[in-house]
């Protein structure tokens, strides 16, 4: 039986979205790596220093006050960050860098960064999407004057080499976080927390802690699949790295 009239017209615009569809992604995924910002791009000169190596995803976020801001060697910012220093563009914010980010950090999609005197963010750094991190808070002192009016209050933030911060976790004014530490998703973070913690909770508190001596406490559940070392020579193996560890975990599971 020939075909009919009506279905090859269902063919024909079955096969044109099909072509449409290709079309719209090949065409986003050239314009995503066309808009990211790296060492070698026009972007680039806005910044107070921005690494060999680094890139800042594409669609960015809020980015100014780049002048004050620092993005270390192959650091890699996800799409839809927010990343600044000062209230608006185009202040004169003095002779430091504001907000400092180290080398080989990985800033997860729709994480914000919002700097007004000092934040500082180690080495090899990684956050899960959705992270606030802000050294300014609101006052509330005068009973007067509607909250959103009264004078901010600024008080630095360091985060520490190595520390891992979770999915949603909001970082407040004088959070100092000491060296690989672990932050749970959806914590609300403020004060100082030492090197090798697991801190999480509204408001966060350690929940686990290392001593070079006894060990963990409460101690780990489980022995990792593989030493650091040979994490860290995965890591840097790019996707074959990633398999063979995926493969592990397969392994393990089952």
């Amino acid at each position: 039986m020939p075909p009919t009239a009506s279905s090859i017209r269902r063919f024909l615009t079955a096969k044109a979205r099909r072509g449409v569809h290709t079309a719209v992604h090949r065409g986003w995924e050239w314009v995503q790596r066309q808009g990211e910002i790296t060492p070698h791009t026009h972007g680039r000169r806005k910044f107070a220093y921005l690494g060999e190596g680094a890139c800042i995803g594409f669609p960015v976020g809020a980015i100014y006050g780049e002048p004050w801001i620092s993005i270390g060697n192959h650091t890699l910012v996800g799409t839809h960050v927010t990343i600044s220093a000062g209230f608006v563009p185009g202040l004169d914010l003095g002779p430091d860098v504001i907000v400092s980010i180290g080398s080989s950090c990985s800033l997860g999609r729709g994480t914000h960064i919002v700097g007004h005197q000092s934040i500082e963010i180690g080495d090899d750094v990684f956050t899960g999407p959705n992270v606030y991190i802000t050294d300014q808070n609101h006052s509330y002192g005068d009973l007067d004057t509607p909250i959103g009016r009264q004078w901010p209050e600024n008080n630095p933030v360091v985060i520490g080499d190595g520390c891992w911060i979770g999915t949603g976790a909001i970082i407040l004014p004088g959070t100092r976080l000491g060296r690989n530490v672990a932050v749970a998703g959806g914590a609300v973070v403020r004060g100082e927390f030492p090197d090798h913690s697991v801190i999480g909770g509204v408001p966060a508190k350690v929940l686990r802690s290392h001593d070079p001596e006894s060990g963990w406490d409460p101690p780990l559940r489980n022995h990792p699949l593989i030493s650091l070392d040979e994490l860290a020579a995965l890591s840097v193996d790019g996707l074959e790295g990633l398999q063979l560890l995926q493969d592990k975990l397969r392994e393990e599971a089952g």
